[in-house]
């Protein structure tokens, strides 16, 4: 008698989509991948691979045919049309009603506010004017604002205010820093309302760092969590990550454990949550954004955790148990490669090698350009400098900044 696995319909052809078919492998999981392109980072290694539209709803529904279950590897397929895949019978994991607290900022800070999580301050605005009217009120500080509503919703309730500079975000379709501006006056508010959609205003918090809270929840409510890491941005691109976060307090680390363990069950998340957090000087953490997806604050559990963050979220969105979050070393720490001023990374990559044999690579098969994810590090040890130093050289070096 044979065996029939399950297929995991998989929407986003990025790197996300690349690792997440490498973790379902060992557990013998078929994929089925819905690309932009046949070039596209995981339909280089994915063998079922449909090319077409994700905004498209007749593309989708012959996409999801002969799937058992829909995932992603990007927050931006329309909320309706997953919905209507839902009505087909087809399970989407996570599903629309949590995906689009990841979708729309303004969606999800009015539902952290009415689970009194705490946020910047913030509010939706019409205009730069209203930018400055806001900011002209402000009195410093943070905490949580209540009241801010989804797109096209109303303002913030009073108290929300706060001034300049301030932090305008297009409520929808940005990452890596794109869609977000700083800016310190009425004439800089200006450009973000170019773009015709609704911006939401948030008070630049004074954080000393940035941490990560990575959870992974099943369709039977089984949920575990990693350990909080710290994430170093760099022009407001995730550069290193360090797990665990050094520094933080256990009491601190599993209340942003325990945070975002309650978010995934509230929002009713299947699946990977990230919760991108700010730690302040006077010791508090503030939820910056969420990913429901497989993240950039993850990749080190590749190597440095018992279960990856790829193989629980192949295991929870098919309700299979979920596998030990345990780091496997006392430090683990991730580095982004970052396409340099060269194409050609082959010889870089021959050197990390033979330079740090414990080193491991992991390269997305995509075109050098600079600036673009093209790959990340993982280095892992006992004595976190060390490290730390390890993951910076390689990093560096496959990026050409570093020659020796």
């Amino acid at each position: 008698m044979s065996v029939t696995f399950p297929v995991v319909g998989m929407v986003g052809g990025g790197q996300l989509a690349r690792m997440t078919h490498e973790a379902g492998i060992p557990l013998g999981i078929r994929f089925k991948l819905l690309s932009d392109t046949p070039q596209d980072s995981a339909a280089q290694v994915v063998s079922d691979v449909v090319v077409g539209d994700h905004r498209d709803l007749d593309t989708l529904r012959r996409f999801a045919r002969g799937c058992d279950v829909i995932t992603f590897d990007h927050e931006h397929v329309p909320t309706g049309h997953l919905r209507a895949l839902e009505a087909d019978g087809i399970p989407v994991r996570p599903g629309p009603d949590a995906l689009e607290h990841a979708q729309d900022k303004g969606v999800m800070r009015a539902r952290l506010d009415g689970m009194g999580v705490p946020c910047p301050r913030h509010r939706l605005v019409r205009d730069p004017a209203d930018v400055a009217a806001f900011a002209a009120e402000g009195t410093g500080g943070t905490g949580s604002a209540g009241g801010t509503a989804g797109s096209g919703g109303a303002d913030s309730a009073p108290g929300g205010a706060f001034p300049f500079p301030v932090v305008l975000k297009t409520v929808r379709g940005g990452y890596d820093g794109k869609g977000v501006w700083i800016v310190r006056s009425v004439e800089e508010a200006a450009l973000p309302f170019r773009a015709g959609v609704p911006v939401l205003a948030e008070e630049k918090v004074d954080f000393t760092r940035e941490l990560a809270a990575n959870v992974v929840r099943s369709p039977h409510g089984q949920a575990v969590a990693y350990p909080v890491v710290e994430s170093v941005q760099v022009d407001g691109v995730c550069d290193t990550v360090i797990a665990p976060a050094p520094g933080l307090a256990p009491a601190r680390s599993a209340e942003a454990q325990q945070l975002a363990l309650r978010i995934a069950e509230e929002l009713g998340v299947i699946g990977h949550l990230a919760v991108e957090l700010f730690e302040t000087a006077d010791g508090r953490v503030l939820v910056n954004e969420l990913a429901m997806r497989p993240h950039n604050s993850g990749h080190w559990t590749q190597d440095g955790a018992v279960t990856s963050q790829f193989a629980n979220h192949v295991r929870a969105v098919l309700d299979l148990p979920l596998g030990d979050p345990r780091p496997r070393a006392r430090w683990t720490v991730m580095a982004n490669v970052l396409g340099g001023d060269y194409p050609d990374m082959y010889t870089a990559y021959l050197h990390c090698m033979a330079r740090d044999p414990q080193l491991k690579i992991h390269m997305y098969g995509k075109d050098v350009k600079p600036g673009r994810k093209v790959g990340h590090v993982n280095t892992y040890g006992d004595d976190l400098a060390d490290v730390r130093e390890r993951a910076a050289h390689a990093a560096g070096y496959l990026r050409g900044t570093i020659q020796e």
